[in-house]
């Protein structure tokens, strides 16, 4: 019987991820972080001390079973950690890379009690990465059934959706107002973070599992919901529309040419490759002086994709300290290394104009913390007489976004006091049969947290359908729901044994 681990007992220092150096990596798109070795990621494995009361399955949005697959990897059984992973999540290497594994799995790891926490994200990065590599997938056996499911948006929310209902046997199509799947894996994060190649491969995993894609197709415009549910024949519609409507501050000179929102920014960029023009006959006016207002993970995707379009000073205005700063510590941390300037403690007030009507300059107030508000954090006050201004050609917003109206306009479905989409604790919607989840019922928030909210909405799915979901008898953690041992001969849970379906004609 192997050894307990002790903190004393495992590697005390945490594996560092190799990176691209930060003059090399401004001037090109190419993955900032190179991605564990074999011999780091075995390295890092050993670090899990494979506690009983696994802190960090709680904290995973949808679970996945994190000493499992570690175990797995330690005992260099890549694969074996692939199949533990995908059991609960079909995109590895996309979370591994996005996911903000600090305050989640990681942020509750017992190792980071007493040192830095065990790298689950980029050891589930590696595994992802070496599926890819070998051509791995996990196809299940698949029982056709008779229904037919409409997803509305191709986001983590609606591919996890997606999944979940092609494995219970329906006959799935997701639509995407875009031209190419993904959402906000596609549109918003460049690839210097998370690579397009990598969503790519995701998403055939998708389309191996019989799931569909019509592209450049906006619900709502060219056809509503309740017409999926009575004249396109669907049984049941997912909507993952995400929240991709940008917000604004309201100070003058909003209007003036060269500003904009960061979701025009990195979908220009990413998306619509115009980073590429004119190889790709996408317009970008890139700015020599850019001003991103805001310092959540957007802003800082905003703040580096203008360095890597040759932007000459780039420059982040946000009104509190970088203490308060909605981003990923790493992502800050890179955005220094590359160069951007931060002003903390930093509003807008007014943008000005020159003659031709462009903006030239941000008139800027500075700030000090005051008492918490409704978010718990210090409200900003005004410094009296601190005005300044900042030169700039191009003004990007990235202080968050809003519910994607066009659904809510065009269908009869409850939306809550903020636009969003009201549901239940199913994520059913108040039209039967109408499931929602994400961004467009709980405003921006994480990848793993969408695709969370997907698998619950699959769930409440199934059971609108009657459809058997086998997953929800058995926990994440192995055990049957009535707390008994999971003994599985040939895969069937203790509870199942012996299940039979049958048909009513």
């Amino acid at each position: 019987m192997a050894k307990k681990k002790t903190i004393r007992s495992i590697p005390q220092a945490r594996t560092p991820m190799p990176e691209q150096a930060p003059a090399d990596r401004v001037r090109n798109f190419d993955e900032v972080a190179i991605g564990y070795s074999p011999e780091q990621a075995l390295l890092e494995s050993a670090r899990c001390l494979d506690c009983d009361d696994e802190p960090c399955v709680r904290g995973c949005p949808v679970g996945i079973d994190i000493p499992g697959f570690i175990r797995q990897l330690a005992a260099n059984n890549v694969h074996g950690a692939y199949d533990v992973i995908t059991r609960t999540n079909l995109l590895p290497s996309v979370c591994g890379r996005v996911c903000p594994q600090e305050s989640q799995c990681e942020g509750v790891c017992t190792v980071g009690d007493s040192l830095e926490p065990v790298a689950i994200g980029r050891l589930e990065r590696f595994v992802g990465d070496r599926a890819i590599a070998q051509g791995w997938a996990n196809m299940p056996y698949i029982e056709a059934q008779p229904f037919k499911v409409g997803i509305v948006g191709s986001g983590p929310a609606g591919m996890a959706c997606a999944a979940d209902m092609a494995k219970a046997g329906c006959d799935v199509t997701v639509y995407e107002a875009f031209q190419e799947p993904g959402g906000v894996l596609k549109y918003g994060i460049p690839d210097f973070r998370l690579p397009n190649s990598v969503v790519d491969v995701e998403i055939g995993k998708l389309r191996q599992l019989g799931i569909r894609f019509e592209c450049n197709t906006l619900v709502g415009r060219l056809f509503t919901l309740e017409q999926m549910l009575t004249e396109m024949g669907f049984h049941a519609v997912f909507v993952g529309t995400g929240a991709g409507y940008p917000s604004f501050m309201g100070i003058p000179g909003e209007s003036l040419n060269g500003v904009l929102s960061a979701n025009e920014l990195l979908t220009r960029c990413n998306l619509m490759r115009a980073r590429d023009f004119p190889q790709h006959d996408t317009p970008l006016q890139a700015g020599r002086r850019v001003a991103v207002i805001g310092a959540g993970n957007t802003a800082m995707d905003a703040l580096r994709v203008s360095l890597r379009l040759g932007a000459e000073r780039v420059v982040c205005l946000y009104r509190r300290t970088a203490d308060e700063a909605p981003a990923r510590a790493e992502e800050i941390h890179h955005a220094q290394q590359e160069g951007v300037e931060f002003h903390w403690l930093t509003t807008p007030v007014d943008l000005l104009a020159d003659a031709q009507n462009n903006v030239r300059a941000v008139r800027c107030e500075r700030m000090q913390l005051g008492e918490p508000d409704a978010s718990g954090r210090r409200r900003p006050v005004p410094v009296p007489d601190s005005s300044f201004e900042i030169e700039t050609d191009m003004v990007v917003y990235a202080i968050g976004t809003n519910a994607n109206p066009i659904i809510g306009q065009t269908s009869g479905l409850k939306l809550d006091q903020r636009g969003y989409i009201a549901t239940d604790e199913n994520l059913a919607t108040s039209l039967a049969g109408v499931f929602a989840g994400g961004d467009i019922v709980t405003g921006a928030a994480t990848v793993i947290k969408a695709m969370g909210a997907g698998r619950l909405a699959a769930r409440g799915m199934k059971a609108w359908l009657g459809l058997r979901d086998s997953e929800a008898a058995v926990n994440a953690a192995g055990k049957e729901a009535d707390g008994r041992s999971d003994e599985r001969p040939f895969g069937i849970p203790r509870r199942e044994r012996g299940y039979a379906r049958l048909h009513i004609a």
